[in-house]
Formats: structure tokens, C-alpha cells, sequence
């Protein structure tokens, strides 16, 4: 499922306060008498819920709130949203799990908005990202470092 809406690129992204992803569980857990329990897993592709909340000053709300309503279907649609995750700083399928709360007036002129969105995929690196290894993982920093900085122009 590939969706052509996008979060206004103009408006920042999700502050860090209160950001967090939750994973929907991709196995089912049934407990039995002996006290010992089995595990099965149900799904291999799940969601994950992120909590979000953004500061707009007037326009940014109102050109939120206009988004809300006429483009993602008073928040039904799915949309492209760059989100945060330990995968990267990346655009993320999303569509809201409920109204969004706000706005709350913030300091003398500024707004903030908080919502949760569903994150379709769980984010997580590719299996073939995955089977080269650990090491890959790990110094992938290093590698966009050194490619981004330190390497010359072609």
C-alpha cells in the first residue's frame, strides 16, 4: 500500500518530548495450567502507534488543521509523515489512531498539537540489511560519516 499524501513538508518535525514508539505484538502468548506457557507468532507484518506532538505558531496550525480536514480525510487517510525510529530519520506510512488533541495555547503566541499516529510497518532494518551483518549495523554511522564528510566530491 503506497500513498501519495504527504505531511506538509513545511511544517517541523514531532518535538522529542514525549515521542515514543509502541509495537503491536506480532505473537500470540497462551499461558496453560502447568504454568508454563506457548508462544505462536500470528502476524509478520504488524504496526507500530507513535506519540507525537508538535509547537505551531498560527499559520503552521491553521495550515495543520486545513491539512487535517481536506487532505488526510479528517485524519482517515494513510500519509507520509518523516518520523524518528533507531532505523532512521525516514518517511514512515502513518494514519492517525484518533482526533488529534489541541490546540493548546503555548507562551503568548505558539500552539501545540498532540496525536498518535499508526505506523503501517514496524520500523526495523531489511533482512538483507540484517543478514550482512551485525558489524554492517552497527558502523552504518561511520559509513554515511565518512561517505557524506570525509569523502571528495565526484
Amino acid at each position: 500500500m503506497a500513498t501519495t499524501l504527504n505531511f506538509p513538508a513545511n511544517l517541523p518535525l514531532p518535538l522529542r518530548d514525549g515521542y515514543e514508539l509502541n509495537h503491536a505484538s506480532p505473537f500470540a502468548r497462551t499461558e496453560m495450567a502447568n504454568g508454563r506457557a506457548r508462544q505462536r507468532r500470528t502476524f509478520t507484518s504488524v504496526p507500530s502507534m507513535v506519540s507525537v506532538s508538535f509547537i505551531f505558531d498560527a499559520a503552521e496550525g491553521q495550515l495543520f488543521e486545513a491539512w487535517f480536514k481536506y487532505d488526510a480525510d479528517d485524519g482517515a487517510a494513510w500519509f507520509n509523515c518523516r518520523l524518528d525510529s533507531p532505523d532512521g530519520l525516514k518517511d514512515y506510512e502513518c494514519r492517525f489512531t484518533g482526533m488529534y488533541q489541541g490546540p493548546q495555547l503555548v507562551g503568548t503566541r505558539y500552539w501545540r498539537y498532540t496525536a498518535e499516529f499508526e505506523i503501517l510497518e514496524r520500523p526495523v532494518v531489511s533482512e538483507l540489511e540484517y543478514q550482512f551483518g551485525a558489524d554492517d549495523i552497527f558502523y552504518t554511522s561511520i559509513f554515511d560519516i565518512t561517505m557524506n564528510d570525509q569523502w571528495p566530491e565526484a
